[in-house]
């Protein structure tokens, strides 16, 4: 393990990806260091890029029944390119991020191009996107999605090295 990554780091990370709303106090107390020895170390970690930002993370089921509305569709997609050459999955990738519905947006190798996390309202909705970003997009060859039915598992803990 490098030195300036220690069992302290690695417990403050475990503590923070499980709730980033723990106080400095309460995450201090849980690792057996001092409030500012605490605070010290996580600010050091969010300026290594180790902690890139904390968020709340919406239950869309939840979000949906709090405010009535359908919980829309969930879908993993795969995308693969006519032409591969940087500028065209560059080009690619900026039309997927800029998307709202684009959740995640990953580039891939081994089979398709790109792999993405969308989320729509509606399939209505969904097809809106869909035409809008690979029907319209003239150097989209192949694409294929997968509907989620059911979510048997959702995290965004990174595994910490022992």
């Amino acid at each position: 393990m490098n030195k300036n990554f220690d069992e302290i780091d690695r417990q403050l990370l475990a503590l923070l990806q499980d709730d980033a709303s723990l106080t400095n106090v309460a995450l201090a107390r849980r690792v057996g260091v001092s409030p500012a020895t605490c605070l010290r170390r996580v600010q050091r970690l969010r300026e290594l890029g180790v902690i890139e930002r904390q968020v709340a993370i919406v239950n869309p089921w939840a979000l949906a029944e709090a405010t009535g509305q359908p919980p829309g569709l969930m879908c993993v997609v795969e995308v693969s390119l006519e032409q591969q050459a940087a500028e065209h999955l560059q080009a690619f990738e900026a039309l997927a991020v800029a998307q709202p519905q684009v959740q995640q947006c990953w580039r891939v190798a081994s089979g398709p191009d790109f792999v993405l996390v969308v989320q729509a309202p509606t399939m209505a909705q969904y097809q809106e996107f869909a035409e809008r970003v690979f029907t319209q997009h003239a150097n989209v060859r192949n694409v294929k999605a997968f509907f989620a039915t059911r979510r048997a598992k959702f995290s965004t803990a990174v595994a910490l090295p022992q």
